[in-house]
């Protein structure tokens, strides 16, 4: 669990001045969210900030990889890094091929897991990216490679080519590639696991 603490003060700078005080951490090392509380009668009103530590989200994720590694029978190395509020995690295993899964399927899987569980642990939908053996980056990589010969081909032909179904990050990084070729247009079609993109000559 994701121990999430609160503190009041008159105002919420004060909240979280104490807050970071008491944790000895700086405010860019936490995930905060401010409610203020109108007084009543003799009461008077008060901000109320919720804070959880970053490096308990690492610790949480460490230990979720830890449930997986064990139910899985492997060993798993994870390592974290966190920067503008987006935790990447690297997973190294003895069998980086059952985390990974047929075209990544288990590895988005894995992905989806970790975030829902964050989000019912803290009720925060963090931006995170997993990735294994570095698979993902290698991937992209290849993506390139291939988007970057297929605009060759266009440009040289003219003909329009279709590519293999993509998910949406991937499409999106075939319409980036392509905006650095003048001449080609690229087009999203087909729907749900079919959709693909397709790279056309710009007529002129």
């Amino acid at each position: 669990m994701v121990e999430i603490r609160k503190f009041e003060a008159k105002t919420k700078e004060e909240a979280l001045e104490n807050a970071v005080k008491e944790l000895n951490v700086r405010v860019e090392d936490l995930f905060y969210k401010d409610e203020f509380i109108e007084g009543k009668l003799f009461k008077p009103s008060k901000y109320i900030v919720s804070i959880i530590n970053k490096e308990d989200i690492k610790k949480y994720i460490a230990e979720f990889f830890e449930k997986i590694a064990e139910y899985m029978n492997i060993n798993i190395e994870t390592e974290i890094i966190e920067a503008e509020n987006i935790f990447n995690v690297l997973l190294v295993s003895s069998n980086n091929a059952i985390l990974i899964g047929k075209e990544g399927k288990t590895l988005n899987t894995l992905q989806t897991l970790i975030r829902q569980a964050i989000k019912n642990n803290t009720g925060l939908s963090i931006r995170l990216n997993l990735d294994v053996s570095n698979y993902k980056i290698k991937k992209l990589k290849n993506i390139e490679r291939l988007v970057r010969g297929v605009a060759a081909d266009v440009e040289a032909s003219h003909l329009t080519i279709s590519l293999d179904p993509m998910n949406s990050y991937e499409r999106r990084l075939v319409h980036t590639i392509i905006s650095e070729y003048p001449a080609l247009i690229t087009e999203s079609v087909g729907e749900g696991k079919d959709r693909h993109v397709t790279i056309k000559y710009k007529e002129s």
